[in-house]
């Protein structure tokens, strides 16, 4: 199918304008004022007169979940998820089980994703504190980096021997993607609160266990690391304002060496919503102060964080209704998080061509995403249609991730996502998903 998408407002590169668009063989292969009727029966055009047209989203911290933890989450199921939130490809985690730590698990996981992503994909190559030499045969053209977990997670991919992080730094070509905090803090705060309160800490505390401390340790260590060995390096989730300090507003974004990544919950919640959400929105790092979450913003507007993502990770309603100790960290973000931005624009956070900068242009720049992220002619067409004046209540009933439940449950967005088109095709449409094609693997312009 091709489509003519007629009078929407194109939100792209920082202006706003009201054009038409010609689609035709998952490429975007015209943009005019006005582009004239087409009698061809195998275009449709459609009428979308009052409504945003932008980018769809690049997502590059994702947990789908799969393999080993399907319970939770699938590609499938997170893939749908997302495109009917406007993101049209994600950039998933290697701490899944098995973890991604050699060049046949990583492939497992894009095989997985080839039969089964609505979106399009990809995968960081995980790292450990003994698997350098499967870390250094992965390819930069069409892996999304390799993840460095300088703090604990799943298995065996805590990376804190010095000797390793040193190797890493030195001998990693692409862009190297780390969790920070630093391990040490983090449990010698456990302890401290565990022997107050024993398994039942309230959850209020976990902005003090998982700390501004923690955090700025392991970041500080990370960029010190990067500047020693002149590394690309990827700072994910700036949950403080003191880590703000590390980075730099350096352009063009392209040649920036040191970039950061914030996230939607960072932005939205502050420690004053864990009486209301308890540990629903239990995450690492902690979602910390409202201080820390207005400096989080404004490094956002002063381009000293470069990208906003969701650290998208479900966990089923069971496994986060435990004790402190017991609850996992994370939640499930993808479908709503272009929404919760779209809302912050309305109050005048941020500027609607801002958000379409931070999840679109700026990932696809960062990592070299080879020619999606903007509305161009000869780009894929990854497309949104965003309808502002429709509504978008986030109740149970309409949401599609496998573990049933969302931090903004009792939301309504004054946005309304109304069509996603991956590589051309629709596959989101007036609050349907369209399951007719597969995702791409992303590729990179990488030396």
């Amino acid at each position: 199918m091709k489509y003519l998408l007629k009078q929407p407002t194109v939100i792209n590169e920082g202006k706003s304008e009201v054009v038409d668009v010609l689609i035709e063989n998952e490429r975007i292969v015209k943009i005019a004022p006005t582009i004239s009727s087409i009698s061809d029966s195998s275009v449709q055009e459609i009428n979308l007169e009052g409504k945003y047209l932008v980018p769809g989203s690049i997502d590059d911290q994702v947990h789908f979940r799969e393999p080993g933890l399907t319970h939770k989450a699938d590609v499938f199921t997170e893939s749908r998820a997302a495109v009917a939130g406007g993101i049209t490809s994600f950039m998933e985690m290697p701490n899944t089980v098995p973890n991604a730590l050699t060049q046949e698990l990583l492939q497992d996981k894009y095989d997985i994703a080839s039969i089964s992503s609505i979106a399009n994909y990809s995968f960081f190559m995980g790292a450990s504190n003994d698997n350098i030499e499967e870390v250094l045969k992965t390819n930069p053209k069409d892996v999304c980096g390799v993840k460095v977990f300088m703090g604990s997670s799943t298995g065996n991919m805590l990376v804190d021997a010095p000797d390793t992080l040193n190797k890493i730094f030195s001998e990693v070509p692409m862009l190297i993607a780390t969790h920070c905090e630093d391990e040490a803090t983090v449990r010698r705060n456990m302890e401290i609160y565990r022997e107050k309160y024993g398994e039942d800490v309230p959850i209020k505390y976990h902005p003090e266990i998982r700390s501004e401390e923690a955090c700025y340790l392991s970041s500080s260590m990370a960029v010190d690391l990067a500047k020693k060995h002149g590394a690309r390096l990827h700072v994910l989730h700036i949950s403080t304002a003191k880590e703000l300090e590390l980075f730099e507003n350096i352009t063009p974004l392209s040649e920036k060496r040191i970039t950061a990544e914030a996230c939607v919950h960072h932005l939205w919640f502050s420690k004053e919503d864990y009486d209301k959400k308890g540990t629903l929105i239990k995450w690492n790092p902690a979602v910390k102060n409202a201080t820390d979450r207005d400096a989080i913003w404004q490094a956002v507007l002063d381009n000293k964080i470069d990208v906003i993502a969701t650290d998208h990770a479900p966990h089923t309603i069971e496994e986060k209704d435990q004790t402190y100790f017991k609850a996992p960290s994370g939640g499930p973000l993808v479908q709503h998080a272009l929404l919760a931005l779209f809302e912050k624009s309305l109050q005048g956070v941020i500027s609607k061509e801002r958000v379409v900068e931070k999840t679109a242009h700026a990932p696809a720049t960062l990592f070299g995403v080879v020619e999606r992220g903007y509305i161009r002619e000869g780009y894929f067409a990854d497309l949104v249609v965003i309808d502002p004046n429709k509504k978008t209540a986030v109740e149970k009933s309409n949401l599609l991730y496998k573990c049933g439940w969302s931090p903004f449950e009792g939301v309504t967005f004054n946005h309304k996502i109304e069509k996603t088109f991956v590589n051309g095709q629709l596959v989101y449409n007036e609050d349907k998903i369209i399951d007719q094609s597969i995702g791409k693997r992303l590729n990179f312009n990488r030396i």
